[in-house]
C-alpha cells in the first residue's frame, strides 16, 4: 500500500497540508499518515535538576512545584497534539479520505521523517511552520533539512490549496530533475495534467538537446507538453514562467549545491519556495 506522510504542527498551513495530501491520495490511491512531533526539549524538561539554576537555599517544595508545572506543560502539549490530530482526521474524512491514520512522536521532525519515509512514497509539509515569520516570508526551520535529507519526493504545500491542472518543470539537466521526469512517467500523481517544461539560465545547443529529449519522454508517456528556453537568472525566470503559464504546481530538483556554496551565492531552491505562491514538488 502506498503511503503519504503528512507533517503537521497545527500552524496556519496545516489545513493546506491536509488538502494537498488528500489531492495526492485521490490521484495515487495512497493512504495518508499524519505525523505530529512533540518538542523533545519540553519532554525532558521535567527531568532537569533545577536546584543549581534557582539557588541552593530554595526549599524542596518550590522545586517540587516547578517539576509539577513542567509535567503539566508536557501533558498539555500531548493533549493539544491529540486534538490537532483528531482535527486532521476530520478534515481528511470531510475531503473524502477514509484511509488515514495519525501518529504522535517525541523527537526531531527531520529524524522522524527520514526514518518513516522508508515506508512512504511522498512527504507533504507546509512551507512555513508555527514559529515562522510570515511577514518576512521566512520558511519553516525544518523545511530545508527535511528536503535535503529525504529520499522521497517532498511536496511543499502553499498557503491554501487550489485545483492543480498544470505543472511546470524547472529543467536544469541534473540528476534530481531527471528523477522528477522519471517520477512523472512512472507515478500516477501527475498523469492527465498539462505540462510546461522550462530551461532557464545559460543556454546552448547541448541544453536545447537535453530539454527536447526530456519533453519527448513526457509526450511518449501521454503528457501534453510545451517547452521553452529562457536566458536569465533561474529564480526570476522560473517565477515569471509560473505566472505566465498559469501553472498550479512547480516541479524541480532541490538544493543542487552544498550548504557552503548556498551561503556564498544563495539558493535558487530557497528563493523559489519562498516567493512562489503555488505548491512545489521537490526531488533530491
Amino acid at each position: 500500500m502506498k503511503t503519504i506522510l503528512a507533517c503537521t504542527d497545527g500552524s496556519a498551513y496545516a489545513p493546506s497540508v491536509y488538502d494537498h495530501s488528500a489531492w495526492a491520495a485521490r490521484r495515487t490511491g495512497a493512504a495518508i499518515q499524519v505525523l505530529h512531533m512533540l518538542d523533545p526539549h519540553r519532554e525532558r524538561a521535567a527531568q532537569v535538576d533545577l536546584s543549581g539554576a534557582i539557588g541552593p537555599d530554595t526549599g524542596s517544595e518550590l522545586l517540587a512545584e516547578l517539576a509539577d508545572l513542567e509535567e503539566k506543560k508536557n501533558r498539555l502539549a500531548r493533549e493539544q497534539g491529540k486534538l490537532l490530530l483528531a482535527a486532521a482526521l476530520r478534515h481528511l474524512r470531510d475531503a473524502g479520505i477514509e484511509n488515514a491514520s495519525t501518529l504522535q512522536q517525541h523527537g526531531e521532525l527531520v529524524e522522524s521523517v527520514i526514518r518513516m519515509e522508508e515506508t512512504a512514497d511522498l512527504v507533504v509539509i507546509g512551507k512555513r511552520g508555527q514559529s515562522a515569520d510570515f511577514a518576512k516570508l521566512h520558511l519553516g526551520s525544518s523545511l530545508e533539512r527535511v528536503i535535503r535529507g529525504s529520499i522521497r519526493p517532498v511536496l511543499v504545500a502553499s498557503r491554501s490549496f487550489q485545483p492543480i491542472e498544470k505543472f511546470l518543470i524547472a529543467y536544469d539537466g541534473g540528476p534530481s530533475i531527471e528523477k522528477a521526469i522519471r517520477f512523472a512517467i512512472d507515478n500516477p500523481l501527475l498523469k492527465g495534467l498539462a505540462c510546461h517544461i522550462l530551461r532557464a539560465g545559460r543556454l546552448d545547443d547541448k541544453a536545447a538537446w537535453f530539454l527536447n529529449e526530456a519533453a519527448e519522454k513526457l509526450r511518449s508517456a501521454g503528457y501534453a507538453v510545451t517547452s521553452e528556453m529562457i536566458a536569465g537568472a533561474p529564480e526570476e525566470t522560473i517565477a515569471s514562467a509560473v505566472e505566465n503559464h498559469s501553472a498550479n504546481l512547480l516541479v524541480m530538483g532541490a538544493y543542487g549545491h552544498s550548504r557552503i556554496r548556498q551561503l556564498m551565492v544563495g539558493s535558487t531552491t530557497t528563493a523559489l519556495i519562498r516567493t512562489c505562491r503555488i505548491p512545489v514538488l521537490m526531488f533530491r
